[in-house]
């Protein structure tokens, strides 16, 4: 049966964020991710996991100056020494919080950008993830990259399952993954049972994210068939976590009858 992990940046935020610890793993949740743990001491997160059961599995690189609108630097040019010492810090987190997955985002292209200025996006991007592979190598963390839909977001430079995929083969190192997001990847492609079913054997998928389509709220709202598709995941083996990454319509707690009727609990 897939694992869920609660996205704590998303979810719970009912709760003052320290709080959200405590109030997902009174709902069952054995697993947390969230985007960006640095504003806080890395030894207060893992006193919050450690009373609370639970294990930290995925959060994100630092970003840029994510206030101002930024949404990564791996794929800009000028911005490698900023990004790798980012990969140093995240890479000190996740060794306090026994967390084996960091999410290396890529980071904004302005409209009207040339096919050749794309091209050095690109080269920029591969040889920063390749740098950050082998630095999260010795540290036993995979590093992941997710296409994002440019709805949500707009401008990302990382956008299609086939892009991330072809990234992760060119820089060939074991600790590089995809992030497939079926939220994302709904939006962008659609056609996830197929998806799934030609990359999850591929071992070059490291986790899987869950929202409603079109409005992200609950995976049971809206246009996937959660059920068939956590029955293709359940099929295929993979052994990863489902990030639960969606903004509840209304509580969190309230809005997980979802997964109670998944796991066969009573609502």
């Amino acid at each position: 049966m897939p694992r869920f992990a609660a996205n704590l940046s998303l979810m719970y935020t009912e709760h003052p964020f320290l709080d959200r610890f405590a109030a997902a793993s009174a709902d069952g949740f054995e697993a947390v991710e969230y985007l960006f743990p640095y504003a806080y001491e890395a030894a207060e997160l893992r006193r919050r996991l450690d009373d609370n059961g639970l294990r930290q599995v995925l959060f994100n690189a630092p970003p840029g100056d994510w206030d101002a609108g930024e949404r990564g630097t791996a794929a800009l040019p000028g911005r490698e020494r900023e990004t790798r010492t980012g990969i140093d810090r995240a890479l000190e987190y996740a060794a306090e919080l026994g967390c084996e997955r960091v999410h290396v985002m890529a980071g904004l292209v302005a409209p009207g950008t040339t096919d050749a200025e794309r091209a050095r996006f690109r080269d920029t991007y591969r040889d920063n993830l390749a740098h950050a592979a082998g630095r999260a190598a010795a540290a036993g963390v995979d590093v992941l990259i997710e296409p994002i839909n440019t709805r949500d977001m707009p401008g990302y430079f990382l956008n299609r399952q086939a892009d991330a995929h072809a990234l992760v083969q060119e820089v060939a190192a074991d600790r590089l993954k995809v992030q497939l997001d079926l939220y994302h990847c709904q939006i962008v492609e659609g056609d996830l049972t197929a998806t799934l079913r030609r990359d999850l054997p591929t071992g070059r998928v490291g986790h899987l994210q869950i929202a409603g389509v079109p409005d992200r709220h609950e995976p049971d709202a809206g246009e996937l068939n959660i059920r068939h598709l956590f029955g293709v995941v359940d099929a295929l083996g993979f052994d990863g976590w489902i990030g639960c990454e969606y903004v509840p319509r209304a509580g969190t707690s309230e809005g997980l009858g979802w997964l109670n009727d998944y796991r066969g609990e009573p609502a």
